[in-house]
């Protein structure tokens, strides 16, 4: 893992609450595999797991859609040989991790994780609900 882990959660922080999915992205292996049981609602079919910068990019992109008021504020950070948990709050002050490893510098696979017991706790707006699709 060839990055400084504090600069990268910092970026990443960043990039999400400009609601700036190619600066996310920049992070990530153009083959890079992402998992959340957010994305198996918003990308039918993919049982939640999603493969290469394309679907990953359609999937937030939507998922930006869904949350207009998303944001996140960082609780801890934790450093493993060639991964990174990054764990925040997000806009319903509900604790996420995000596991994130690597390959050199950049995120080849990731998995947003949730707590068990709490519904929707992403916050996204339901089908119909104002603009948000």
């Amino acid at each position: 893992m060839n990055i400084d882990p504090q600069t990268f959660a910092a970026e990443w922080l960043a990039a999400w609450n400009a609601h700036d999915v190619e600066a996310v992205l920049r992070h990530f292996h153009e083959d890079a595999v992402f998992s959340s049981p957010f994305a198996a609602l918003v990308a039918p079919g993919s049982g939640g797991r999603l493969v290469g910068k394309p679907a990953v990019r359609a999937y937030w992109s939507a998922g930006i859609a869904k949350i207009p008021d998303l944001h996140f504020t960082l609780d801890a950070l934790f450093v493993g040989v060639d991964c990174l948990v990054i764990a925040y709050v997000n806009q319903k002050q509900v604790r996420v991790s995000e596991v994130l490893k690597f390959a050199g510098a950049l995120v080849i696979e990731g998995h947003g994780t949730y707590p068990a017991d709490i519904a929707n706790p992403v916050g996204a707006a339901s089908p119909g609900e104002g603009s948000r699709a």
